[in-house]
């Protein structure tokens, strides 16, 4: 039995991508969840936001690339990944001004909001298409590699490498500094303290001379910014592909709901806890499985449970399984 290959092989094809892939999942449950706590409904166009964004570094990331701008060994859109974010408020901001205002000034219920979104995510779905296409796009330049699978076995001499990308590095550094931002200005500034009170009480929070236009525009601006973030994120980590955004609109949601929807930390771990299930389940253990038997009993299967293209199925079946005996969360969030 080899415990350390065993393990080299788990964090290499688990443990790494999983961290990777629920802080990105995290980033997106978050502009879901924010929303649903200050705006009051669940916003379909949320991974086209996404794509949106995405979309629109892309296009800064070359405009940049074209002048020679580079950012060395990490990748060159995180220069262009503020414009895609100014871009991306400009484009929410427009959408409710023209959108979601009416319905609010309306007091529309929720169930209208979520429709209306929806037709929201159609119209942001076409507009991405129509600016770059619908082709694979891989946009991660500078070093592919912080640590290398032979260089990490000529160091140790072990019989297995680990490979993590520069990537998916960025991705959890990024991911924990947008997190760590987000609750210092909810907890530690005026306007984060209003949207907390908003969310709370709206009626009690007016009262009390809170501007609910401000509150709603920071909302966006917020939502914007992480659901850019969490994009590009997931397009370097992966690829950008227009179709790919809305099909993550499923496990953003189910982090979201796992977690608690409307509350911001449950968000976070709902992220993780879909990501390493997804991960987890659709993995194929043989490797792993064989270091820890004896070589005479190692299996002749894959020990995969279910193929990688039904991933978005476990998201799917964890969330009706929350919804049907825990719908407030793991951290008792808002019923859905």
């Amino acid at each position: 039995m080899d415990f350390i290959n065993a393990f080299v092989v788990l964090a290499n094809f688990v443990i790494v991508p999983g961290l990777a892939y629920g802080a990105q999942l995290a980033l997106g449950a978050l502009g879901v969840t924010l929303i649903y706590g200050i705006l009051r409904f669940s916003n379909f166009a949320h991974g086209d936001t996404m794509a949106f964004g995405t979309a629109i570094t892309i296009i800064g990331t070359n405009a940049l690339l074209a002048l020679g701008i580079t950012f060395g060994p990490l990748p060159t859109a995180l220069l262009a990944l503020p414009f895609g974010i100014a871009i991306t408020c400009l484009l929410l901001l427009g959408t409710d001004w023209a959108v979601y205002k009416f319905y609010r000034t309306k007091k529309a219920a929720p169930v209208i909001l979520v429709i209306v979104s929806m037709g929201v995510m159609f119209v942001m779905n076409g507009i991405v298409r129509f600016i770059i296409g619908v082709n694979d796009i891989n946009f991660a330049d500078g070093e592919r590699f912080v640590v290398t699978a032979r260089g990490f076995r000529d160091a140790t001499g072990l019989a297995e490498g680990l490979a993590i990308r520069t990537t998916q590095v960025i991705t959890v550094v990024v991911a924990l500094i947008a997190m760590a931002l987000l609750f210092w200005f909810l907890n530690k500034t005026r306007t984060g303290k209003s949207m907390r009170a908003f969310s709370d009480n709206e009626d009690l929070a007016l009262l009390s001379g809170i501007n609910p236009d401000r509150v709603v525009m920071v909302t966006w601006m917020i939502v914007a910014a992480l659901a850019t973030t969490a994009g590009v994120l997931y397009g370097l980590d992966k690829s950008f592909k227009a179709f790919t955004y809305f099909q993550l609109l499923l496990p953003i949601f189910a982090a979201a709901i796992v977690g608690g929807l409307g509350n911001p930390l449950g968000a976070i771990a709902g992220g993780f806890v879909i990501a390493f299930s997804e991960v987890t389940v659709t993995y194929a253990w043989r490797r792993v499985v064989s270091y820890l038997l004896p070589e005479d009993m190692a299996p002749d299967g894959l020990l995969q449970l279910m193929s990688t293209d039904y991933k978005f199925a476990v998201s799917f079946a964890i969330l009706i399984i929350v919804l049907l005996f825990k719908p407030t969360g793991l951290f008792k969030g808002q019923s859905v």
